[in-house]
């Protein structure tokens, strides 16, 4: 095979690298595609112009184009114009759009994966196959349908990774149940927010989380009003239901039939900063999550069924955790052991028992692989691929990695606005890229500032479009106004370029997420606190590189009230009592006299960061 490299843009078409064709019709192709692209009105509305366009020549002429990658899927071309715009595309043909409910798509799954062993709680050892999955469902959903709970209540999850996690999700999504997932280190008051704000009917947890739940219920009246369960998922506790009860049901008041709009009725409810302010609920419907989990079914994340096990480390309630590898595990027939959280001697055991073949992992495990010294205590033969996701790896620890385990490590790009994947990469690879676009998805580049599409090569702010795209924020028109504009297209506050052949880097963030070990800390929450303090007039937080292990680490700067004393300490303490321990302000305090701002009101963050 000769491989196409260094072509230029020809009309509507760019050659991709990635293309080859048979040697002894290359010139011919060549010659063919450049002669008949001259022909070719330069301007298409879509990829799949340019596929059938491709299709009429190649027929037209009988000649056949040969395109192949390393992973055994054709790679189309990937930039192109529409309406004088430059537009990246998917290299990868288009998924047909899957109108099915959440509970078909994964039932459709589960029962031809009934015989296969599907999940393992590594703490306990307990093991589910695809049959045992469905029938807890099942269950779960039909006793939940006795309590009461129908289409369109909301159900949280608050708890640890552990089996039962995927099929409450499952259940709840059968009869219509919106899920909505918090992190399990959240403090009472940041619990409390959540339950108001979604509406919350129902709380999934764990004994050793009730604390929290009750402080949060004591915090605001409208909480504790509004929840009628409390679920304990692993044992009993005072006034709350065990999730055994739900268990022991017969099944026979599951629905086999719920009025479900795939395409509008929102399957769950993560919460997410967005670009700017608090938290905000992210209205994900029943088709965004079955897309993306087709659209991630290519390439390098696309498994053969029986033959991968996956390390289920991330957490199930962050939305990569949740849709790239609990719900991609199963929807592929994969085993999938689960890990309540991340403690290196029982992960690199685990990795070495299960034989896992496939893991999905945060910038600091991988750091942890790449340089830590016990790693070369245990066995990591069996681990042939490493996806790094939720924030930029670079160029050196991808190549240290690579070399210690002889593994391929590659990057995922999303957001909980995407459902969340956007782009992955895939082997052979560039090293510092987030690879290209998934299938069914569109970007484009533009200048920040004045809003122009700019060039391949150009650095701008990376928009998204594709039917993973969410419904909206919840209750909140005017931020989802400021995300999606009339035409679809999502604003991921992220800048990066793309180069010729699709491949896309990050380089930045206009957003103001403050992105530590993997977790997001949103300076507008962390600033309305410290305003909350009887000595503090006006606060502004913003993020500090602190390594490639650590990322960034969140730094205060304060304006004190006439006359009030305070001193670091104290503000750090305060912070460190009411948020979780990622939140803490590990980047120090500093005093000062006014807080930079725009005639708006806008923080100058940029300015603080200089200082």
């Amino acid at each position: 095979m000769t491989s196409m490299t260094g072509l230029p843009s020809i009309g509507a078409f760019t050659w991709n690298s990635s293309f080859t064709m048979a040697s002894s019709a290359c010139s011919a192709c060549r010659q063919l595609l450049t002669t008949s692209c001259k022909r070719f009105v330069p301007v298409t509305s879509s990829i799949k112009s340019h596929q059938k366009f491709l299709t009429n020549v190649t027929s037209r002429n009988k000649l056949s184009v040969c395109r192949h990658f390393s992973s055994g899927v054709d790679k189309q071309t990937v930039i192109f114009r529409e309406n004088g715009e430059t537009i990246i595309g998917s290299p990868y043909p288009d998924v047909p759009l899957c109108n099915k409910t959440f509970r078909d798509f994964m039932f459709a799954n589960l029962d031809e994966f009934k015989n296969l062993d599907m999940m393992v709680d590594y703490p306990t050892g307990r093991v589910y196959s695809g049959a045992k999955i469905k029938d807890q469902v099942i269950k779960v959903a039909s006793a939940l349908t006795r309590l009461g709970y129908k289409k369109g209540d909301v159900a949280l999850v608050f708890s640890n990774n552990c089996p039962e996690y995927p099929i409450i999700f499952l259940a709840c999504a059968a009869i219509g149940v919106t899920v909505s997932t918090a992190n399990p280190v959240y403090t009472p008051t940041e619990l409390a927010r959540q339950l108001v704000h979604s509406e919350t009917k129902c709380i999934f947890t764990m004994a050793s989380m009730l604390p929290t739940v009750q402080e949060a219920f004591a915090i605001d009246q409208v909480v504790s009003q509004s929840i009628k369960d409390v679920i304990i998922i692993d044992g009993e506790a005072d006034k709350c239901r065990p999730f055994q009860n739900l268990l022991d049901d017969n099944g026979h008041s599951f629905p086999e039939n719920v009025d479900i709009n795939p395409g509008e009725a929102i399957l769950t409810l993560p919460y997410s900063s967005g670009t700017t302010g608090l938290p905000k609920g992210v209205m994900l419907s029943h088709t965004n999550m079955v897309m993306n989990l087709l659209q991630a079914q290519t390439g390098q994340m696309k498994f053969e069924t029986g033959k991968e096990v996956l390390m289920g480390l991330l957490p199930f309630y962050h939305i990569y955790g949740m849709m790239v590898l609990q719900f991609g595990t199963l929807a592929q027939g994969a085993k999938l052991i689960i890990h309540p959280k991340f403690e290196p001697a029982a992960f690199l055991q685990s990795v070495q028992d299960h034989e896992v073949t496939y893991c999905h992992l945060v910038p600091p495990v991988v750091l942890f692989l790449a340089k830590h010294p016990m790693v070369d205590d245990f066995s990591m033969k069996s681990v042939r691929t490493v996806i790094s996701a939720a924030a930029p790896l670079g160029i050196g620890v991808t190549h240290e990695l690579e070399e210690r385990l002889k593994v391929h490590l590659l990057q995922a790009y999303g957001l909980t606005e995407c459902s969340p994947l956007t782009h992955y990469d895939e082997y052979p690879h560039k090293r510092g890229t987030i690879g290209t676009l998934v299938p069914s998805t569109k970007a484009k580049i533009i200048d920040p500032m004045s809003g122009e599409v700019l060039d391949v090569g150009e650095t701008g702010e990376i928009l998204i479009k594709g039917p993973q795209v969410m419904l909206g924020y919840l209750k909140n028109k005017e931020a989802t106004d400021k995300t999606i504009d009339k035409d679809g297209w999502l604003y991921t506050g992220d800048i990066g370029h793309v180069d010729s052949e699709g491949y896309f880097t990050i380089s930045d963030r206009i957003k103001e997420l403050i992105k530590y070990k993997g977790y997001q800390v949103a300076p507008a929450e962390l600033e309305a606190l410290l305003c909350t303090h009887p000595s503090i007039q006006d606060a502004a937080v913003v993020g500090l590189q602190a390594g490639e292990d650590v990322g960034e680490v969140p730094r205060a700067f304060v304006v004190t009230k006439p006359g009030e004393k305070l001193e670091a300490e104290d503000v750090t303490l305060f912070v460190e009592k009411n948020v979780a321990p990622y939140k803490k302000l590990r980047g120090g305090v500093e005093f000062i006299d006014q807080i930079p701002k725009t005639a708006s009101g806008k923080i100058l963050r940029r300015f603080l960061k200089d200082k």
